[in-house]
């Protein structure tokens, strides 16, 4: 069933490949890209006119939509999925639960003692919370109270019109629960206003990311003009397509990551879009060439590597779908709007600048001879590419070897939530989740909901006999500290109760448990009744997603790659440059994964990233970056073939034309590289820890793929394979349509 699935896959990827390289064969062609740029340079005013209005229209279309970003998962099939599902139906409280609005916990502990004493402090602080324009209702935190007296638990549940959280909702609390603070009491906060206190407001990552892309951009090439070019195309670019994301998620459910990580791609690829058309264009106009004539053969050169590029992150983001996870595919399209949009502002509001910056462009600058492309053959890096050609498999076997060292930690990967183990020490949510488990045991944060159906028409006598029986099965079941007694729901069609584990929510015999409850115990125990008992719960329903996403990791790598490949093998007409892109890319991704493990599994260096010890990796995350990369790492590919097949139709040798394209673009690549990782690493100054592992993850691999592979690799390789690399069996070549950049 896997293998079929995998192959359904496998080719409705490649049947939408092939059918999108038909109409980019068709209608995208040279002559169109030169008029595009053309049109663009000549009439500038109009476009940017234009690309203004359509980011103020998206903005503030997104803002009077009321965008929201508040997607569940679904697991459709899984036992926690089942159970939730069946909750939904039948009980109010998880009805309003699945309506996407906000809860809160409020733990009230003392470290010595007991909160008798403080009952009425207590409760006057419920009272006052209770009276926030924003809750809905306060349980009373004394039906929630710790054996041992030191820990009670009130939870919140929010108005249907609150969907999200906000600092402001959590000082309000705080100031709520000041009767509780002034008798002594210590009041920390849990779930989704744990959340929200935690938060430091907006932290803008995305300032960080473009201050350091400026300040790259006029170091590497000294021109102020240059530089703000580039950076003002992917704002507009990135803005408009965050708006239009935004007005999407008012019909379409989005996660909440879904925005930060569109921001990330967004600017990442936009940035580096417009560098290489703006450095193609200034190399233009140094040559001579009038600045309108320049900008149009730009965009019909270097704008349709572009889209290229950009047609291959946009495959393997929506490539995600094939993991069969919802939640996981809609990350995926999030940021390919994102990413789509931006490649459109590169192409078209990049001429219109440049044509009106002209020959002007360099004219302020910060070094005496800003730099575009090196073409000579005394420049440093033209110095190097033939370095590497004087001992190729050296170098190739060495940087090989380091990628397979960088990858060995991924053999110990974990799959996982990371939870409070992530948050700082003294986070409130931390000190809340401490005082549970010191209250009431590792295993109470790990409950897990027992759904059970019956059959039609049963008494109550007999529905209580069933909960009886099942309640004393579970209580006398290894791993298991204590069951609730079942309740009937109103209609008689569920019985719920609840067990608690001995082991916390991370312990591997949580899950063993769970497994144990959906496969065996549960079945015995109901059989003869003929009722069908599910494991359901937050804790659950975790697991649950972890097992999908490991079972559909090696799916989405096939397709991913299948895709990639087969857009390169139409782009460049060759199957041998092909098949290397897909394998170094796959070994590149491998060493990322590496890095990623030891940062923040093993904890090599975490603390830096804010995360006081080593977690297990966040369930989605290889799965985002397998996606991510690969995209991105096939966009320097391209640029970097682009110039060396253009040296080799010139006429060039095999190692010139390597050469001449490593020199070309190894200051661009490297700058570029360095600029996209720069705006990743910046979103590591977000609070979640998802978004942390993200961008540092996407951050190393760009490196690793920029360095490594570009400037090694992918060079050294294409030395050894000589005239192999643009050979193509004549019958592939008359069948393959021409999409050449």
């Amino acid at each position: 069933m896997q293998y079929g699935r995998i192959l359904t896959a496998i080719y409705q990827t490649l049947s939408f490949v092939t059918y999108i390289v038909s109409v980019m064969t068709d209608t995208v062609t040279p002559s169109l890209f030169w008029r595009i740029g053309s049109w663009c340079a000549r009439r500038a005013w109009i476009v940017i006119a234009a690309w203004l209005i359509l980011v103020v229209a998206a903005t503030l279309g997104s803002s009077a939509l009321n965008a929201s970003y508040n997607a569940s998962f679904t697991l459709p099939g899984t036992p926690a999925q089942v159970g939730a599902d069946l909750l939904k139906a039948h009980t109010p409280q998880a009805s309003a639960a699945a309506a996407n609005t906000s809860s809160g916990t409020i733990v009230f502990h003392v470290s010595s003692g007991s909160l008798t004493p403080d009952q009425s402090a207590i409760e006057a602080a419920t009272k006052a919370v209770r009276a926030l324009p924003t809750v809905k209702a306060v349980s009373d935190p004394f039906t929630v109270l710790a054996p041992n007296g030191r820990t009670a638990v009130a939870s919140i549940t929010y108005k249907d019109s609150v969907t999200s959280l906000t600092p402001s909702d959590a000082a309000a609390t705080d100031s709520a629960v000041a009767p509780a603070k002034h008798a002594g009491v210590l009041v920390d906060y849990a779930g989704d206003l744990g959340t929200a206190a935690q938060s430091s407001g907006n932290t803008s990552s995305e300032l960080v990311g473009i201050g350091v892309a400026l300040l790259v951009l006029l170091f590497a090439f000294g021109s102020v003009l240059a530089t703000l070019i580039p950076i003002l195309s992917a704002v507009v670019g990135v803005f408009s397509g965050i708006g239009a994301l935004g007005i999407v998620s008012a019909w379409v459910q989005f996660p909440s990551e879904s925005p930060t990580i569109a921001l990330m791609m967004g600017l990442g690829v936009g940035i580096d879009y417009a560098l290489f058309l703006t450095t193609r264009f200034r190399q233009l106009v140094l040559d001579g060439e009038d600045p309108p004539r320049a900008a149009a053969t730009t965009v019909a050169s270097s704008g349709r590597a572009i889209v290229i590029a950009a047609v291959t992150v946009v495959i393997a983001l929506v490539g995600l779908y094939a993991s069969g996870i919802f939640y996981i595919g809609q990350l995926g399209v999030s940021a390919g709007i994102v990413v789509a949009v931006a490649a459109a502002a590169a192409v078209t509001l990049v001429p219109a600048l440049l044509a009106i910056a002209g020959r002007r462009i360099d004219r302020v600058k910060v070094r005496r001879t800003p730099i575009a492309e090196p073409n000579g053959t005394g420049t440093g890096w033209n110095r190097y590419a033939i370095a590497l050609h004087r001992h190729p498999v050296v170098y190739l076997s060495a940087a090989i070897a380091l990628l397979a060292v960088l990858a060995i930690p991924l053999l110990s990967m974990q799959i996982g939530t990371p939870g409070v183990r992530a948050l700082p020490t003294q986070s409130t949510a931390r000190q809340a989740s401490n005082a549970i488990d010191a209250g009431f045991g590792v295993g109470y944060q790990a409950a897990l909901t027992i759904v059970v159906t019956v059959p039609s028409g049963q008494t109550p006598q007999q529905l209580q006999a069933i909960g009886t029986s099942l309640r004393h099965t579970l209580s006398t079941t290894p791993g298991i500290a204590s069951a609730t007694p079942f309740a009937p729901t109103a209609d008689r069609a569920l019985l719920i109760g609840r067990a608690i584990p001995t082991t916390s929510v991370s312990n591997t015999a949580t899950a063993s448990l769970i497994h144990r409850l959906d496969r065996t115990v549960l079945p015995e125990q109901l059989s003869a009744s003929k009722a069908r008992g599910y494991v359901t719960g937050a804790v659950a329903t975790s697991l649950a997603l972890q097992e999908a996403v490991s079972a559909s990791l090696p799916l989405i790598i096939l397709t991913v790659v299948a895709a990639a490949v087969l857009l390169m093998l139409l782009t460049f007409r060759s199957p041998l440059l092909a098949l290397k892109a897909g394998l170094i890319n796959l070994l590149s991704i491998g060493a990322s994964y590496g890095v990623l493990v030891a940062v923040f599994q093993w904890g090599w260096g975490s603390q830096l990233l804010g995360i006081p010890q080593g977690v297990p990796i966040v369930s989605f995350v290889p799965m985002l970056m397998f996606a991510i990369i690969f995209g991105l790492s096939m966009d320097y590919e391209v640029f970097l073939l682009a110039r060396v097949l253009e040296a080799w139709k010139r006429g060039a040798s095999n190692r010139d034309s390597v050469a001449s394209g490593l020199a070309v673009t190894g200051r661009i690549i490297s700058c570029a590289a360095i600029i996209m990782a720069c705006v990743f690493f910046s979103f590591i100054l977000q609070p979640s820890v998802t978004i942390k592992m993200l961008a540092f993850g996407l951050g190393i691999s760009v490196l690793i793929d920029a360095t490594i592979v570009r400037l090694v690799i992918v060079p050294c390789a294409m030395y050894l394979f000589g005239k192999a690399n643009w050979w193509s069996p004549r019958w592939l070549d008359r069948v393959l349509p021409h999409l050449e950049p």
